[in-house]
């Protein structure tokens, strides 16, 4: 089968077609309780101009007729105002109105989302890079902002344990958080695994999702790049910045797996992985495949498998099986489809399959701001985020791992403070000799 298009192609096809020839806003009512100034203006901050923060700024914006990008935060400059000529240009005729980021409001450096936070903004788009997260959050919600937070939400124990803390808190102060598993707002998606938890291939007995795609980009050094920066260029090469593939991109799959059994805990984990293709120093020290056993209270066994080596079969399908059939789900190809156990179809996804999903959430988040209800999904994202880590740390060690194991991890993946300069290259794990800690 071809390569499934990829998250960052999917944005920007979405942005290009769908934005180019003039934004096109949802006509949702406007009300004046929308920010503590009672005004119709919701102002947010951008923190972390990747691809993926321009998206989600463009996607905010297209969600609301009231939102407005007031600051932007970044490490690096240069993408910074990058991001800001994407967004800009795609705003086209709107842009002058609604992208407000004046020059003392562009903040860069390691401490650059304290100022764009404390600017005046109403709600906050974290997507940064993955290590950072937990800390961003816990600053914007004690800051009193509304956030959406890309997936995943950390890369270790201790930053799940942080952003379940701070979740708490946004509950307890009415705010909004909205974690970017964009795949619970795609229209087919719902549809499907409402039928499946509603029980319409009977109870379920095994589920296994995948991600299996090709290596992402690699930069090769630069003779001015000092050692932190080359390991952030080539982030997501990286442990400690990215948690590694099953952590930051396969977490999709596992998302979904969990969502397959209405979002149960698993006992435990067990993970096999490791590095059959990878080479060179800009493949850092992350694995490029994993396989994880799932088990859960009553003999529940769920199945996930993920991989980034080129050329190899591409696989983003989730197979669920039941006691009176089974259920694939691929939102890529499409395929939405339930089947009896004599793998007859039952049913077929005939709905609305002209929203994105990414748009969707967005609409969603600042709807529920607007109404006063605000969204809170952290707990789930972050339980789904603690599934991909585990199964990590399992395959890693060459050990089984409980949820409690992995909940209670001390392990800190990301260094205490940052500063230009060395850093030390991280090994890659030796599974029965990298302890579990």
């Amino acid at each position: 089968m071809p390569d499934p298009i990829t998250r960052r192609d999917f944005v920007r096809t979405s942005i290009a077609t769908g934005l180019a020839s003039g934004l096109v806003v949802p006509g949702l009512a406007v009300a004046r309780s929308a920010n503590a100034r009672g005004s119709d203006q919701i102002k947010i901050a951008l923190i972390g101009c990747g691809g993926r923060g321009t998206g989600a700024a463009i996607q905010a914006l297209a969600a609301d007729p009231g939102v407005v990008l007031w600051s932007m935060s970044d490490v690096f400059a240069e993408r910074l105002e990058s991001s800001l000529k994407g967004i800009t240009e795609t705003m086209g005729d709107q842009a002058a109105a609604r992208v407000l980021v004046t020059p003392e409001r562009r903040f860069t450096g390691f401490e650059s989302y304290k100022p764009a936070i404390d600017a005046g903004v109403d709600a906050v788009l974290i997507t940064g890079y993955p290590a950072f997260r937990p800390t961003h959050y816990r600053y914007a919600i004690e800051k009193n902002k509304h956030v959406f937070a890309e997936k995943p939400v950390a890369v270790d124990g201790p930053g799940v344990r942080s952003f379940i803390e701070t979740a708490k808190q946004a509950k307890a102060k009415n705010l909004a958080t909205l974690v970017g598993y964009c795949w619970r707002y795609h229209d087919g998606m719902v549809a499907t695994f409402d039928r499946i938890n509603s029980g319409a291939i009977g109870q379920i007995m095994s589920v296994h999702t995948t991600y299996h795609t090709g290596t992402l980009t690699k930069r090769p050094r630069k003779p001015e790049w000092s050692d932190l920066e080359f390991q952030m260029r080539n982030w997501w090469h990286f442990t400690w910045i990215s948690g590694d593939h099953i952590v930051e991109q396969a977490c999709h799959s596992i998302d979904r797996g969990s969502w397959a059994v209405g979002d149960r805990i698993p006992l435990r984990v067990n993970c096999l992985g490791g590095r059959a293709a990878r080479t060179g120093p800009e493949s850092g020290n992350v694995f490029d495949h994993f396989a994880a056993i799932y088990e859960y209270e009553g003999g529940l066994r769920s199945h996930h498998t993920c991989r980034q080596i080129d050329g190899c079969p591409a696989d983003n399908t989730d197979y669920v099986y039941g006691t009176k059939g089974s259920a694939t789900v691929n939102g890529w190809v499409p395929t939405f489809e339930t089947r009896d156990l004599e793998a007859r179809r039952t049913w077929q996804y005939d709905g609305p399959a002209d929203r994105d999903m990414y748009q969707t959430e967005h609409e969603e988040l600042f709807k529920s701001i607007r109404a006063g209800a605000p969204i809170n999904d952290a707990l789930r994202g972050a339980n789904s985020t603690l599934m991909a880590i585990m199964a990590r740390m399992s395959a890693y060690t060459g050990q089984t791992v409980s949820w409690e194991q992995a909940m209670n991890s001390t392990e800190l993946l990301v260094p205490d403070s940052l500063e230009w300069g060395p850093m030390p290259f991280p090994q890659v794990a030796i599974p029965g000799q990298s302890k579990l800690v």
